[in-house]
């Protein structure tokens, strides 16, 4: 067995306990062995260290409240001074358990054992009681029980010393040789620095200290208006494993559950990318999305935790949509069936459905888009998402006035983008979107813009689609699809299922040579402040460009002032559905 002199006792008043030595100045213990440590002093000598104490106070505390089912029964302690000795190390949580049973030993100090003394017990299960403790059972009939002076004692492998848990609570009945474990990774719950120190399969220290500091400053820049819960589900993807019965306290919490308990190392990764959206503190936003590839240049021998992020950022599965679908009712060229759904990942609520006549389709699309947003989480990431009939792509939606009571536009309220109607019904189309996405997702090259100026109307349409399907990520258009020879080569691009299209909605004001041709500058304005960017994050960086359009006080107008986005991933709008047949009664 390795030196035990990291072994700790604890006084506080007239309460003694145990701890652990987990750094050169840290101290680990249970809460309720410090509960009077606001009004007495604690004090902490150590089984090897010549009886001398030192001066320490509560820095973190798990949140016990005083009952002994309460969860958190955990403080750390800083010491006033660093003590020359070696802290504890941990085992990786799985070795406590096994088949036969491994022998486990606690160090404590009850009554008339000064210098402290060893119990002998061994690990029921690996199964968590309540989500928070595992269940201690006597090695043998005979022998020192758990005992008061026993809480906040490491509990540690025979056969390694090794750190695997803390002891938290005895029998209270004699007879009763049984206690119960805070396992150390549910430790690492209430003080993240353990998280550092306990060994997880697939992470290395630098790996896992490197996120716990940018979940730790990402807490600290303002509370999140995402739940942990939901950043976590969000990370796993519908295929990953549960969260636990017990939930998430914190950001933390989530973040440790995936490096302890998940196998798969992406969903890390894709929590930190998530996470970034939701902090408005740049630095730290900017450090999260790197995470995955980057760290300090002071860590010797960093190997990446993953391939690097895609160019296509941030898993556009995470968006909530508003989908509000107009397609013909099949009655007369103005009577339209309108549906507003929301969707909270893969589960869809239709807000409303209604055939109306052409004027009465806005003023019922904007009533069912503000009740869809009851169905929406706090935290959710809107977008509205217009899937419109071929013929209304270039309608204004992204102009409409919001409210009644409102009258800035609605791109300016929410990242606003349209669909084409007859490609979201095709199986075909839907299925070479999936593909080209699941291209942008391992993509290490920029994505490639293909642009299709004024003076390019008699290509042909059927040689665009196939060079499209082959080589582009996004069309820009300088013209909007409204005369005869644009609107082929827009067909042609839906068809190659291409998922980003932007065009101007007002029309080229060049003459027959497009000299000095307006869509000309704007495919160069579109080109320069696209570069870069990640597709699946356009939505919100067209949000963004609309609300500064919308805002300039120039005389002339914004180039961006009459932007439309059509943009499409089936992947954040799972299952659509199509008439199978003319809905006339």
């Amino acid at each position: 067995m390795t030196s035990a002199s990291w072994h700790a006792r604890i006084s506080c008043g007239r309460d003694t306990g145990a701890g652990f030595l987990v750094t050169e100045r840290h101290v680990v213990t249970c809460a309720h062995v410090v509960a009077r440590g606001t009004t007495d002093p604690v004090s902490v000598s150590f089984a090897h260290g010549g009886g001398e104490s030192v001066g320490a106070r509560v820095i973190a505390h798990g949140g016990w409240d005083g009952r002994d089912t309460d969860p958190g029964d955990l403080a750390v302690l800083e010491l006033d001074q660093d003590v020359a000795l070696k802290p504890a190390e941990f085992a990786a949580p799985d070795e406590a358990y096994g088949d036969p049973p491994r022998k486990l030993l606690a160090y404590g100090f009850p009554k008339r054992y000064e210098e402290g003394t060893l119990a002998e017990y061994r690990a029921t299960a690996g199964q968590l009681i309540a989500g928070e403790w595992v269940q201690l059972e006597a090695w043998a009939a005979h022998g020192q029980p758990l005992a008061p002076g026993f809480s906040g004692a490491a509990v540690t492998l025979a056969d390694s010393g090794r750190v695997v848990g803390m002891v938290s609570a005895a029998a209270r009945d004699p007879g009763v040789r049984n206690g119960r474990m805070l396992p150390a990774n549910v430790m690492a719950r209430y003080w993240p620095r353990l998280g550092d120190l306990i060994p997880t399969p697939e992470y290395d220290g630098p790996q896992k200290e490197r996120l716990r500091l940018l979940v730790e400053e990402a807490a600290r820049h303002g509370e999140l208006e995402c739940s942990p819960q939901r950043l976590y589900q969000e990370a796993v993807t519908a295929f990953g494993p549960p969260p636990p019965p017990h939930g998430f306290a914190s950001l933390w919490d989530a973040a440790w559950y995936l490096l302890s308990e998940v196998a798969d190392t992406k969903a890390a990764v894709r929590f930190a990318e998530r996470l970034a959206d939701f902090v408005e503190h740049t630095p730290t936003r900017t450090a999260l999305r790197s995470w995955p590839y980057t760290h300090a240049e002071a860590t010797p021998g960093y190997a990446p935790l993953a391939a690097p992020a895609p160019v296509s950022g941030a898993d556009t599965r995470s968006w909530s949509p508003i989908l509000v679908e107009i397609a013909p009712s099949g009655s007369g060229d103005q009577q339209f069936l309108v549906e507003v759904s929301a969707y909270n990942g893969n589960h869809r609520k239709v807000v409303g459905q209604r055939r109306l006549p052409a004027d009465r389709v806005r003023p019922y699309a904007l009533e069912r888009i503000d009740e869809a947003y009851h169905a929406l989480e706090p935290g959710a990431r809107e977008l509205l998402a217009f899937v419109l009939p071929r013929r209304w792509l270039n309608t204004d939606v992204a102009h409409w006035q919001r409210s009644a009571d409102d009258d800035s536009p609605l791109g300016t309220f929410a990242p606003l983008v349209v669909m084409d109607l007859e490609r979201r019904r095709s199986g075909g189309l839907q299925h070479k979107l999936l593909q080209k996405w699941r291209e942008l997702d391992t993509q290490r090259s920029a994505p490639r813009l293909h642009r299709i100026g004024c003076g390019t109307v008699g290509q042909d349409p059927v040689k665009l689609t196939i060079g499209l399907r082959r080589g582009a990520d996004m069309v820009g258009f300088g013209a909007p699809p409204r005369a005869d020879g644009t609107r082929r080569l827009f067909q042609a691009t839906l068809n190659a299922a291409v998922p980003v299209m932007l065009w101007p909605r007002s029309g080229c004001r060049g003459g027959h040579t497009h000299d000095d041709c307006r869509g000309a500058a704007f495919l160069d304005r579109l080109a320069e402040h696209l570069a870069g960017l990640a597709p699946g994050e356009l939505p919100t960086h067209i949000h963004e460009l609309r609300e500064t359009a919308y805002a300039s006080e120039s005389p002339e107008p914004h180039w961006a002032s009459d932007l439309a986005l059509l943009w499409e991933d089936p992947r954040c709008l799972p299952d659509p559905v199509g008439y199978q047949h003319s809905p006339v009664g």
